[in-house]
């Protein structure tokens, strides 16, 4: 329950009011602000007003368009509890971003949504745009997930994955990803296939020991429930009833990229990942992934998801991380066409 009071009148901005939340007695109060007040702490950094704790109401007085954010904000926590949501500062700190972009969908609703329940933990997005790529492999036969790293894309997909196969809405699952150090030539590396391909597809492996039992895998690889190959093994193949992950996806050439979205079949569905800016192929080869945005973007049933640095899951660094590159590659713009200029007048000149 909120009461509203005002104090004085104005600039709805510059007017000050006093709101009273009333906490219901069914949720404990440690909960919702945090052991020691931590939870509490992170709402007082974020805000102007004065926020005060006694018994189960928390008043806050503050400007008028603050104190409703506030309130606004105590309300999503208070739904995340009810949900079974244990609250955590980064997931209050998500929720204010997400009331403060004033986004259609409620904090409530984006991080209360279970993608997996697995080994006695839920999978879950933690940010608006991961939703909607988690609604949108659902909604589409074909979804691409371009974004930075560290922003859930294959983990995700990976989830939807072993929900589908769970679900038995597919037979089963491949795995793939371009394995670009070894120009897709493993016979020259040494040792079995499975020690050739191993340091390519391991990132899989990993996300999927997370989600399946993993004393059940080496059954479900051996009756081919689940594959993980190397993009190249994927060339002269119809995939029916399958969930199929092409994953480092800005690694592929444009006609891997086509060979590969070419090998749909009937009941499958695709979900492909990478990022735009950390392309490893030779210098001068166009990645698959930016060409087929071009290509492809507005077909129907085709879905590109871009996710951003505010969607980075992991530690808040690597968000810095991300943004530091995007404003150096930003002022190298300039300098990287100024220089391809200068090598075409001389090019000329030389002539």
């Amino acid at each position: 329950m909120v009461e509203s009071t005002h104090l004085e009148r104005g600039d709805r901005a510059a007017t000050r009011s006093q709101i009273k939340i009333v906490v219901p007695d069914d949720h404990s109060m440690v909960s919702l602000l945090g052991s020691r007040d931590e939870l509490l702490h992170v709402v007082e950094r974020a805000f102007h007003s004065d926020i005060h704790v006694r018994g189960n109401e928390i008043t806050v007085t503050g400007a008028e368009a603050e104190t409703e954010l506030v309130s606004r904000l105590f309300a999503e926590l208070i739904e995340l509890l009810k949900g079974g949501t244990p609250l955590t500062p980064d997931a209050v700190e998500r929720s204010l971003a997400m009331l403060r972009n004033q986004t259609e969908e409620r904090p409530a609703e984006v991080l209360t949504l279970d993608v997996l329940s697995s080994r006695g933990r839920t999978i879950r997005p933690k940010t608006l745009n991961q939703k909607r790529y988690v609604d949108a492999i659902d909604k589409h036969t074909i979804v691409f997930g371009i974004g930075p790293a560290g922003t859930g894309k294959t983990y995700l997909a990976m989830a939807k994955a072993v929900r589908a196969l769970q679900d038995k809405q597919v037979n089963r699952i491949i795995l793939t990803r371009p394995a670009v150090e070894a120009g897709e030539r493993l016979g020259f590396l040494p040792g079995t296939l499975y020690e050739k391909i191993d340091p390519y597809l391991r990132p899989l492996y990993d996300a999927l020991h997370d989600m399946v039992d993993p004393d059940s895998i080496p059954k479900l690889m051996g009756a081919g429930t689940i594959e993980v190959a190397p993009l190249g093994y994927m060339r002269g193949r119809t995939l029916n009833d399958s969930f199929i992950i092409l994953d480092e996806a800005q690694n592929t050439t444009p006609e891997q990229m086509k060979m590969f979205l070419t090998r749909l079949g009937f009941g499958s569905k695709v979900v492909v990942t990478g990022d735009v800016t950390q392309v490893d192929l030779p210098s001068g080869q166009r990645s698959g992934l930016r060409v087929v945005q071009e290509i492809l973007e507005g077909v129907d049933d085709i879905h590109f998801c871009r996710l951003t640095s505010h969607d980075v899951v992991r530690h808040k660094l690597v968000t810095d991380i991300v943004n530091a590159y995007n404003r150096y590659d930003e002022t190298r713009v300039p300098e990287i066409k100024q220089g391809a200029a200068g090598r075409g007048s001389s090019r000329k000149r030389g002539r």
